[in-house]
């Protein structure tokens, strides 16, 4: 496989395999450079509906020039196959590391981590889209701390004047571990959608598991419909009361009683500790 070559790149080492693609670290044979490469795998290739989706995420992302915002370079559109080219950014994602247990490093860097993917986030809301699928796996965190915002698959244009009067039902979309109500009942989303997602995340960053357990799907989004959640204090009690508080603001059931957007959140986050000092 290292030898052959997809649109000008030669594939070097598959970096994660899903069920409809792939990311492969790529070299770019005119330059030399490094990028990373997202392909269909070959059975999916020649099903519209995942052709859409892989164009769809690479249309959305080419829209966000921002740091905090995987770059994508280059889509090819071929029959054959299509795969687009993004900057690569050799890091494992948020999930892995809360799951490692990497608590010195989430400790130190949390409150840089949370607020470029914050800063990331008012972007992409603001350019009018919502990313409906924030998660720590969505989220590549290099272990210099810096951040980049991945996958908009599932990125859908916020409603404005007419569209939301016509808006369709549509089936629930997203993780089911991050959803927000309003997202899990199929009504018109905003950025307050994503807010209550990055708040399940803040959740999990600090109590190493989310906000939710179900036994099934069901019960799952049934419980971000009507369960409030516990306190992240309660799984860590070194999580800052100020941080909690603003977990769980994030996280209420309406839309409207949660920060307003991103920069809200920002603006919360500005001085605030993620955890109480350690005492010597």
């Amino acid at each position: 496989m290292s030898e052959e070559l997809v649109g000008g790149y030669r594939l070097l080492k598959q970096i994660v395999s899903g069920q409809t693609s792939q990311v492969y670290e790529v070299l770019e044979a005119s330059s030399g450079r490094h990028f990373a490469m997202k392909l269909l795998l070959p059975e999916k290739v020649r099903e519209s509906n995942y052709r859409q989706f892989l164009f769809h995420e690479a249309d959305v992302g080419k829209e966000l020039a921002h740091p905090n915002i995987i770059r994508i370079v280059k889509v090819d559109r071929s029959l054959d196959n299509p795969h687009f080219v993004m900057e690569y950014f050799p890091a494992g994602n948020l999930k892995l590391r809360i799951m490692r247990k990497e608590i010195d490093f989430l400790r130190e860097k949390g409150h840089d981590i949370l607020k470029q993917a914050a800063t990331g986030l008012a972007f992409m809301n603001a350019k009018g889209w919502v990313h409906r699928d924030v998660k720590p796996d969505n989220i590549l965190v290099a272990s210099s701390g810096d951040v980049r915002i991945i996958d908009f698959a599932l990125a859908q244009r916020i409603p404005t004047g007419l569209s939301k009067f016509f808006w369709r039902k549509c089936k629930p979309q997203g993780t089911r571990s991050y959803m927000s109500p309003e997202q899990i009942r199929g009504q018109p989303l905003d950025g307050r959608a994503d807010i209550y997602s990055f708040g399940a995340m803040c959740y999990e960053l600090v109590a190493t598991r989310p906000p939710f357990r179900a036994a099934s799907s069901q019960e799952l989004l049934t419980k971000h419909i009507t369960e409030k959640p516990v306190s992240p204090k309660h799984y860590n009690p070194d999580v800052s009361e100020e941080f909690a508080d603003l977990i769980l603001r994030m996280l209420a059931k309406k839309k409207e009683d949660r920060p307003r957007d991103f920069h809200e959140v920002l603006m919360q986050m500005r001085g605030l500790r993620l955890y109480n000092p350690k005492k010597e």
